[in-house]
């Protein structure tokens, strides 16, 4: 027996009032609600994702939705600093900074 984890997709429902939040239940799970903004976090399958959120914008208390882009991000950070050097690594030039350290006597 294997648990399988189903992809999930955040959609940002933007609403005009907070009354009809019980309706948004049967659509995902509603993982926030903002009172003072007045939108609520939805998590729905990432298979299910735009048709959710069309049925979603055709509700009259709706005023806008966004589909996450989360899943569409590379979320891995291995090349993110191109440019630094191992600092361990006596074979390869490093430079502290590009800018000149000063010192200030006061």
């Amino acid at each position: 027996m294997s648990l399988e984890v189903t992809k999930r997709q955040g959609i940002v429902v933007w609403v005009y009032t907070l009354r009809q939040i019980k309706n948004l239940k049967r659509y995902g799970y509603i993982h926030y609600v903002s009172n003072r903004m007045k939108y609520v976090l939805l998590y729905v399958d990432q298979e299910e994702a735009q048709t959710t959120a069309e049925k979603l914008n055709s509700l009259h208390f709706v005023r806008k939705v966004e589909v996450s882009h989360r899943p569409e991000i590379d979320m891995t950070l291995k090349n993110a600093l191109p440019d630094r050097k191992d600092r361990n690594n006596p074979e390869v030039e490093y430079h502290e900074s590009t800018f000149e350290t000063k010192t200030y006597s006061f």
